[in-house]
């Protein structure tokens, strides 16, 4: 399984995927929308940005790899690393393609310009739901039908019709400007629309940025490889072992505990940015506690429990 595959299934339940010494991808919920002009609709779905200055590991990536691939932290890292080195390889010489994510390409400047695939809808809530086209409604050809009238029954001069205009080219006329008048609005109005787009998803990409800054991610339950609607446990309590300022000492430390046959987790990095490691993860309050009184007992007063809830 490559890279892209991993970040594509990540991608479904959260906002944000960093890849480490790359960039982040941030996707934006965005309202159903139609194109007027092709006479389009498309249904609700995630918007697909790249931030390059999101490369900091916050383990998100890195703990679904090795929990998937049934592999250590470091060596997922690894994973990532080569995968990364094989990227900026490529970039150095062509176009990158990353699969059902979008492509990449070097401006003059040697900045990154991501360009999002649009065959892959990352909201879970608009599956099975795809674009339809709708014929677009024929106005009326009002001149046309003005000179049919006038054929079939003529204006015949008289006192009163020579004052008055006949109310049908009125309205015929009134029409005309109110066409002309709504195709220059509609042109505005498009151009308000876009730029209002615009605004919003540099917003919410802020708002993203914000609440990574502080977020602190888990993964004990990766996504099936084949289908997305399987429930899955979560683990909300965790024996902790200990909060490490380096992520060396964390690795260390989560090695000496699998040694020792817990089954220790890597939780990532807190808001205090320290990376945390658990002794063991449950999804029963009751079980957790018990683990907790005998690893005080037995090994460790220091252990205690975090509780997070998603």
């Amino acid at each position: 399984m490559t890279l892209a595959k991993y970040i594509s299934d990540l991608l479904y339940r959260y906002e944000c995927v960093i890849i480490p010494n790359f960039g982040g991808f941030v996707a934006n919920k965005i309202s159903a929308k139609v194109n007027h002009f092709t006479h389009t609709f498309y249904a609700p779905s995630k918007q697909l940005t790249f931030n390059s200055h999101l490369q900091n590991n916050d383990g998100l990536l890195a703990n679904y790899i090795a929990t998937t691939k049934n592999i250590s932290f470091s060596e997922a890292l690894l994973i990532i690393e080569k995968e990364v080195e094989n990227w900026k390889f490529s970039l150095s010489k062509e176009d990158l393609e990353i699969e059902n994510i979008g492509s990449f390409h070097l401006n003059l400047e040697g900045k990154l310009i991501f360009n999002p695939t649009t065959t892959v809808n990352y909201l879970t809530s608009s599956f099975g739901l795809s674009s339809y086209v709708s014929p677009a409604v024929k106005r009326i050809a009002y001149k046309e039908n003005v000179k049919q009238l006038e054929t079939i029954a003529p204006i015949l001069p008289s006192k009163e019709n020579k004052k008055k205009t006949p109310l049908f080219i009125k309205y015929a006329a009134a029409a005309a400007i109110i066409f002309a008048l709504g195709t220059i609005g509609w042109k505005e109005y498009q151009k308000f629309e876009y730029n209002n787009l615009v605004a919003q998803s540099e917003q919410q990409q802020r708002k993203v940025e914000k609440t990574i800054q502080e977020a602190t991610f888990v993964i004990s339950n990766p996504l099936p490889t084949i289908t997305l609607n399987v429930a899955k446990k979560t683990y909300n309590y965790h024996v902790i072992a200990g909060a490490f300022r380096e992520p060396a000492n964390a690795e260390k430390k989560l090695q000496q505990l699998l040694e020792k046959g817990y089954n220790a987790t890597i939780l990532g990095v807190n808001k205090w940015n320290l990376t945390q490691v658990s002794y063991e993860s449950f999804n029963s309050k009751n079980q957790a506690i018990n683990k907790l009184n005998t690893i005080k007992k037995t090994v460790s007063k220091d252990a205690w429990l975090l509780i997070k809830e998603y």
